[in-house]
């Protein structure tokens, strides 16, 4: 699959856990939508973006941005660093530039689990959480369910432990999950995220309440994934420990 997109004879390296693997000067992903990930590839392809690296695509021998189940991007160097306020930066610059974007077909034909639970948190969809597993929180939270303003774009919805850090380099986005919720709500799935399970010191929610119906944002974000924590079998007793922390700070806000 290397040779496929211009890499012959290179050895592949699975990156980190996986599911990526490094062909020297490129990074080789397994698609499960391939509408989906032909648009992620258009999209990154002229989306330009001041202050951040971007994964480039990289097409086929023969111009495809699929090849049997695999996408390919330039490989950009960098890891994971708990920079929590310079990612929702990065957030807010990306869907800046995002804003004009129209809504991508493949969106509405989703039923996978996080679709499921990005339905269930904007109260579209009534779906049957399971009590012990973040559902008993779920519906108490729900309750304070306030109607939202914001208007909808184009979101990367996963941006925690997707955005890369290589010294004083611009920081590097390394794919795309895309959604159709306000920019704030972006953000505020990343603060949550690092409340929940990054460690985040107890303000970082409170830094950024100048957002746009930040409290209601943030409040779907975490409906969001403590949703998706009750339906995605992964979930475990410490990752609702740190939901429930997540759940107390975001509360306060309310």
């Amino acid at each position: 699959m290397c040779a496929a997109f211009g890499a012959k004879g290179a050895e592949p390296e699975l990156l980190g856990t996986g599911p990526v693997w490094r062909c020297g000067e490129i990074a080789l992903k397994p698609v499960v939508n391939t509408a989906e990930a032909a648009w992620i590839a258009q999209t990154l392809d002229t989306l330009d973006v001041p202050g951040l690296r971007i994964a480039r695509p990289l097409r086929s021998s023969d111009g495809r941005w699929v090849v049997g189940g695999w996408t390919a991007m330039r490989y950009l160097a960098g890891r994971f660093e708990p920079r929590y306020d310079e990612v929702v930066g990065v957030s807010i610059r990306l869907h800046d530039a995002a804003a004009r974007l129209p809504k991508p077909p493949f969106l509405e034909g989703r039923t996978d689990v996080f679709a499921q639970a990005d339905r269930a948190a904007y109260g579209e969809n009534d779906i049957e959480l399971e009590t012990e597993r973040g559902g008993r929180l779920f519906d108490v939270l729900a309750g304070s369910r306030r109607p939202i303003t914001l208007p909808p774009q184009v979101v990367h919805g996963d941006l925690f432990g997707n955005v890369l850090f290589a010294g004083d380099a611009a920081p590097a986005i390394i794919d795309f999950s895309a959604y159709w919720r306000p920019a704030a709500w972006a953000a505020g799935v990343i603060v949550v995220d690092a409340l929940a399970w990054g460690g985040a010191d107890e303000d970082l929610a409170n830094r950024w309440a100048h957002l746009p119906e930040w409290p209601q944002a943030l409040l779907r974000a975490l409906l969001f994934r403590l949703a998706v924590h009750a339906l995605h079998p992964g979930g475990g007793e410490q990752s609702l420990r740190g939901l429930e922390r997540a759940a107390h700070l975001v509360t306060a806000l309310l």
